[in-house]
């Protein structure tokens, strides 16, 4: 039966796509939750703190943590279902060049660095 690894390398850009999703999710997560801090810089500049602005940098921490979690998600499931497709796969489907399992631990490593981001933007 002759190789036809094409089934294989669209599940794998679909993985990688999800992974560039991810990564933009977790980038900009991080972005909202210091922009939480920029905003308590800017009001202890100000005499009086307005309640407006405490209650927006919670939001903004709180909304940005949330956007890490579903970015690390959103890397984490699609590689373990990605890792079960590709056991589904006949033999013949897979290119014996290639590394099945470097996109999974990939996706898995920054997906788990994904939790480490929001663990620390936590506390």
């Amino acid at each position: 039966m002759p190789c036809d690894p094409r089934v294989y390398f669209a599940a794998e850009r679909t993985l990688l796509a999800w992974v560039r999703t991810g990564i933009t999710m977790m980038g900009f997560g991080f972005l909202v939750a210091r922009f939480g801090l920029f905003l308590d810089l800017l009001a202890a500049e100000h005499v009086n703190i307005n309640h407006s602005v405490e209650s927006s940098t919670v939001l903004a921490s709180t909304v940005g943590i949330a956007l890490v979690l579903a970015g690390s998600l959103a890397m984490i499931i699609p590689a373990i279902q990605h890792r079960g497709f590709v056991a589904s796969l006949p033999p013949g489907d897979l290119p014996p060049s290639h590394s099945r399992a470097f996109p999974v631990w990939l996706a898995l490593a920054l997906g788990l660095l994904g939790l480490v981001l929001a663990a620390y933007l936590l506390f």
